[in-house]
């Protein structure tokens, strides 16, 4: 079993800055891909960035220049940090990973979801 435990989330005014945490626990053979996702309220869950285990990186068009996603292996720990934040970030953000348990076992597993609230 692997858990995704998510931290860093919470109210900023806009402009400001946050970083979001997920570290990746349990019985892992490797993590191929990690990614951050999120949902607003009456909207579908979407990307936001995601990274592969070599580091090669993908954004939604909407947080390029402003998010950054990293990664540290020897800790499976993922990290989004995002500045100049704007009201429409606001949303819940679940932290994802591709995680291979075995030869020919890989799962995708998701975090429980950190609130990330931004005002005008």
């Amino acid at each position: 079993q692997v858990q995704l435990v998510e931290s860093g989330g919470g109210l900023v005014q806009a402009g400001g800055s946050l970083r979001l945490s997920c570290a990746a626990s349990g019985t892992i053979f490797s993590i191929n891909s990690m990614g951050w996702y999120r949902q607003a309220p009456g909207k579908q869950r979407e990307l936001v960035a995601a990274i592969t285990s070599g580091g090669s990186t993908n954004y939604a068009d909407s947080v390029k220049g402003r998010f950054t996603i990293s990664r540290d292996n020897a800790k499976n720990t993922v990290y989004l940090q995002m500045n100049s934040l704007k009201p429409e970030d606001t949303a819940v953000y679940y932290c994802n990973a591709i995680v291979r348990v075995g030869v020919g076992e890989e799962y995708d597993y998701w975090g429980q979801g950190t609130q990330v609230t931004v005002s005008s």
